[in-house]
């Protein structure tokens, strides 16, 4: 199971300007995030340590290197026997072309997140390999006309930044929660 690490208004800010550019230098992040050198050096060490900084990679416009279609697959196993699930999972990270996968819950059991040149393409891929992946017995697809959002970068905020629970939000004046007006003639 995955521990949450605990991190300070400090570090997350140096993790939103690593995610906004990790490109930068230690100096310009230090100066951006209210630190000297050194400590946000080690801040940064200190995350890929934990496991909370796993890499740093670019960010690639795939209609520009010829990958024009993104898919949207919901796909069905046959069984969820431990050994299928296993091998369905290893299969799809050994497939490029299959770049998110996502087990669910609801209709599908897995969701996938399929890049290839054009349709042809596609139905090439889906033939071959997709209806071959160990276990699949349905697969509904879904093209993608266009992308309004694909963030890469984590929300990261200080817990007390997040909104508070519906439960939990203040009621009465000033607050955006108020109750209707009492007849007239009531009190």
């Amino acid at each position: 199971m995955n521990e949450n690490i605990s991190l300070d208004t400090h570090s997350l800010a140096i993790l939103r300007e690593l995610q906004r550019d990790a490109r930068q230098t230690v100096q310009q992040i230090a100066e951006r995030v209210g630190l000297s050198s050194t400590p946000c050096w080690k801040r940064i060490k200190d995350m890929e340590a934990a496991g909370v900084i796993t890499g740093y990679s670019a960010l690639v416009d795939r209609a520009r290197v010829g990958l024009n279609l993104l898919v949207v697959a919901e796909v069905n196993l046959s069984q969820h026997s431990e050994d299928l699930v296993r091998d369905f999972e290893r299969a799809v990270q050994a497939t490029p072309a299959i770049v998110r996968c996502l087990s669910t819950t609801g209709q599908a059991d897995y969701i996938l997140s399929i890049l290839v040149p054009g349709i042809a393409e596609y139905e090439r891929f889906l033939h071959s390999q997709l209806f071959k992946l160990p276990g699949v017995t349905h697969v509904r697809s879904s093209i993608v006309l266009k992308e309004v959002k694909a963030e890469v970068r984590l929300p990261v905020v200080a817990a007390d930044a997040l909104p508070a629970p519906a439960s939990r939000q203040k009621t009465g004046a000033g607050s955006r929660r108020t109750r209707a007006a009492a007849p007239a003639g009531r009190a």
